[in-house]
């Protein structure tokens, strides 16, 4: 899929797109910032990395992954979420599925030289899609680490979860598509009990429990599974989930994505809201659809249309826009489907964006 090559390399040179890798409760983002140093910089071979985090995207993966662009809705009425999660068929998307702390050796295939001496140990989170990794070469962690293989790091008196907390070591979130490094600190006490802003990671015990592959607020099709998402930039807020002004340049640039990579009914669901608008009808006179992902489609067609209106004057327009929205865009089926934070509404609910504490 020769424009999907294009979308991943033009977002990997964008500082305002966003990228993740993992599963429901364990995820690894990258993330950079405009004018920030370049420590490999390859967008043709689909690799980034700078001093806080790194990603590679396997060349050899890209024509199998099933992309699947979508909007969720926020809890806050005029905004929304959107991205693109990058999926495989489940049987090509599975990995290792450790369930105990396991020394994997050199990691090799570190992105940046100097890291592939470093020691890579599986944390042993038996994720379906995703090895979640811990690397370091410091000589008294990789001891502790080593007397606690075998065992849960989530085992009561297993010290190498208090070790991994205070050592900071990187994490590597290993995937059928490509890896993300995070280099920074481990959210935590270390860091006022919040992740650093750029390249971090979530560890979130409560929601692995559930063994979902995803969140349910993103339509992916059946027998795929997402092993991770690009989040481009959105108009409406920015990358630390900020209100900004409308930009209707990023607006339209997701639009394109949403039309090309959408499951296939949705912009057809979006089509018919704008067509009954075109009609001047009245809320009443458009058949709600019975799909939850159709209803929220139409719910943030809407606010989408009238954000657009206020920026070209309102009228008449604004006011049946807004008719609709008091009729359609209630507060019930999921209005806050999305935690307002570009990077994480994929892998994770509302209101549960926390820091990676108990085990990198």
């Amino acid at each position: 899929m020769a424009d999907l090559w294009d979308v991943l390399k033009s977002h990997l040179v964008d500082q305002r797109a966003g990228w993740s890798m993992g599963s429901f409760g364990a995820v690894a983002e990258f993330h950079q910032d405009k004018g920030e140093y370049l420590e490999a910089d390859a967008p043709a071979m689909l690799v980034r990395a700078t001093p806080r985090g790194a990603i590679r995207l396997h060349a050899e993966a890209v024509d199998h992954i099933v992309p699947v662009a979508y909007e969720t809705l926020s809890p806050k009425p005029h905004r929304w979420s959107h991205g693109i999660a990058l999926c495989l068929p489940e049987k090509d998307a599975s990995m290792k599925r450790r369930t105990v702390l396991t020394e994997l050796g050199p990691d090799g295939d570190a992105v940046r030289p100097a890291d592939r001496r470093a020691v890579l140990f599986d944390v042993g989170l038996n994720l379906p899609q995703c090895d979640f990794c811990i690397r370091t070469g410091d000589p008294a962690l990789l001891a502790i680490l080593r007397a606690g293989a075998g065992r849960s790091l989530f085992e009561t008196g297993n010290p190498a979860a208090a070790a991994v907390l205070k050592a900071h070591p990187h994490r590597v979130a290993l995937t059928r598509i490509g890896r993300i490094e995070v280099f920074q600190k481990i959210g935590g006490p270390d860091t006022g009990g919040v992740s650093p802003a750029g390249p971090h990671t979530h560890l979130l015990p409560q929601l692995l429990k559930s063994r979902r592959t995803h969140s349910a607020n993103t339509p992916i099709p059946r027998y795929h599974m997402p092993l991770g998402y690009l989040h481009p930039a959105n108009p409406v807020m920015d990358g630390f989930g900020r209100d900004r002004d409308f930009d209707i340049d990023d607006h339209a640039r997701f639009q394109e994505l949403f039309e090309r990579f959408a499951r296939p009914d949705l912009p057809i669901v979006r089509k018919a809201v704008l067509d009954g608008l075109a009609r001047r009808l009245e809320p009443d006179q458009f058949p709600t659809p019975s799909d939850r992902f159709s209803r929220a489609t139409v719910r943030i067609t809407l606010r989408q249309q009238y954000r657009l209106a206020e920026r070209f004057g309102g009228g008449s327009y604004l006011e049946l826009v807004s008719r609709w929205r008091n009729a359609l865009d209630g507060t019930a089926d999921g209005a806050a489907m999305d935690d307002d934070a570009p990077g994480h509404g994929a892998f994770e609910p509302a209101e549960t964006g926390l820091a990676l504490a108990a085990t990198g």
